[in-house]
């Protein structure tokens, strides 16, 4: 039902001598599907906004898609949210894959101002989003009396001209029910969703979209894996490496699992060397 996605994360990292517009480029170059960047707008390393990042990144390609990998809720007014993406999926023709999280770190949505939530009202919050977002992208005079977020007779030209996707980055069970019932994709990570649960998280996924009245594998299913090439490495519980032949044979082992996209996380003293080395010797085999 899904065909393969392969993308790559790049750094939002504004340091000097860091280009994330470049590696985006050589993504695109290389045959990725996608690009992603994370959402961190808090702390003291230098760093680009998410949406100005990927809105320059899509004006820059005219391919490759761009995804926030993952956005937290708590930082924005989902109905701001759900122009803003409108309005750069129209202009990138259909390139953006909408991420979005409940928000976990506590002191970047303190640090903001941003009002605190618990974290039961975090994914009460992250489900008023999406279908906040849902609805004033599909509906007129949209009004959402949600129990964090909620909006009023809301419209908001235009409507999008397809289905933006949105993608999940969920991982306790009362969020991976919202998921199955709201979302397109799940985009958990290696480290903090090891292969031994993904079978239990992925069944919490698709018993809640069956019983929203959707198929069971409406979901899709993308992993957050770290990669490294090096024929000395070995994977371990946070990072795929080693020889190409082991890294493709540990993804495989993933997609048995049921994942039919992988977001990777390059690693090395030269990501573009890994990159290239990556594109060349892994993604073929995969696809």
């Amino acid at each position: 039902m899904h065909p393969l996605l392969l993308g790559l994360g790049i750094s939002t990292s504004a340091a000097r001598g860091d280009d994330p517009v470049a590696d985006a480029l050589t993504a695109e170059r290389l045959g990725y599907d996608f690009v992603s960047a994370s959402d961190h707008p808090v702390g003291t390393h230098p760093s680009y906004g998410t949406l100005t990042l990927l809105t320059w990144i899509a004006a820059r390609t005219s391919r490759i898609t761009v995804a926030t990998r993952v956005l937290g809720v708590p930082f924005r007014r989902p109905a701001v949210l759900a122009k803003s993406i409108e309005s750069l999926d129209r202009l990138s023709g259909g390139r953006v894959i909408l991420g979005l999280g409940a928000g976990y770190s506590d002191d970047e949505i303190r640090a903001l101002g941003c009002r605190s939530h618990t974290r039961g009202e975090k994914v009460t919050g992250l489900a008023d989003a999406v279908q906040i977002i849902r609805g004033t992208w599909s509906e007129p005079a949209f009004t959402h009396a949600g129990e964090v977020y909620r909006v009023d007779a809301l419209d908001l030209e235009p409507k999008p001209a397809r289905t933006i996707p949105i993608w999940l980055g969920t991982f306790g069970p009362r969020a991976l029910g919202v998921t199955g019932q709201l979302a397109d994709g799940w985009i958990p990570s290696l480290g903090h969703a090891p292969p031994a649960r993904i079978p239990e998280m992925r069944e919490r996924i698709s018993a809640a979209a069956v019983a929203a009245g959707r198929e069971p594998d409406a979901v899709r299913c993308v992993y957050n894996v770290p990669v490294r090439i090096d024929p000395a490495g070995r994977s371990t519980d946070d990072e795929v490496a080693g020889p190409a032949a082991a890294v493709v044979e540990r993804l495989q082992e993933f997609r048995q699992l049921g994942f039919t996209g992988f977001n990777l996380m390059v690693s090395g003293p030269d990501l573009v060397a890994q990159t290239q080395a990556i594109a060349e010797d892994v993604l073929p085999v995969l696809r």
